[in-house]
């Protein structure tokens, strides 16, 4: 969809789909949520992070799975709903560099146990959603709506990686 096609309150006007449309948001959650599971499956916890010293509001390792996977794919219809409105707009550029950092993190954190440089990219990531939900709120509102548990999961995670930092 082109910014033309917007409507005055700023939000996006709900066209028929045509097949490149859902394709293209196949495609995003193929990215997203197949993206997120390869790296988190490949980056599992393992002995090293059951050796940590964590503190007592860490969760138990079996809900990160779960809220990942919801959290995925709220953030590919997101960035599919805001390449629909402009392909090369800001917001579709920090869509791009936030899925970085959340690529990120967890083979930082993870496999190469950096927890001080895992803690500077989850808080680049909480910068990045931030950005985008405010660069994607006078577009399309439902798009910036769908980042907020994302916003408030990343929020969390950066105090857990900020005091298994301090911990360890």
């Amino acid at each position: 969809m082109r910014k033309s096609e917007d409507n005055s309150a700023g939000h996006l006007r709900n066209p028929r789909m045509n097949a490149g449309d859902i394709g293209a948001l196949v495609v995003f959650i193929l990215v997203v949520f197949g993206g997120g599971s390869a790296i988190g499956v490949s980056t599992l916890p393992g002995d090293w992070y059951a050796g940590l010293t964590k503190p007592p509001f860490n969760p138990p390792n079996w809900i990160f799975g779960p809220v990942w996977s919801v959290l995925y794919i709220a953030i590919a219809v997101a960035g599919w709903r805001t390449w629909r409105y402009n392909r090369t707009g800001r917001a579709m550029k920090v869509w791009y560099a936030q899925m970085l950092a959340n690529f990120a993190w967890s083979p930082v954190f993870f496999a190469a146990h950096w927890i001080g440089l895992a803690f500077a990219v989850i808080l680049l990531l909480l910068v990045l959603i931030a950005a985008f939900v405010i660069l994607a709120w006078p577009q399309d509102r439902l798009s910036a709506l769908l980042f907020t548990p994302y916003a408030a999961w990343v929020g969390f995670a950066s105090v857990l990686n900020g005091a298994i930092l301090l911990l360890n």
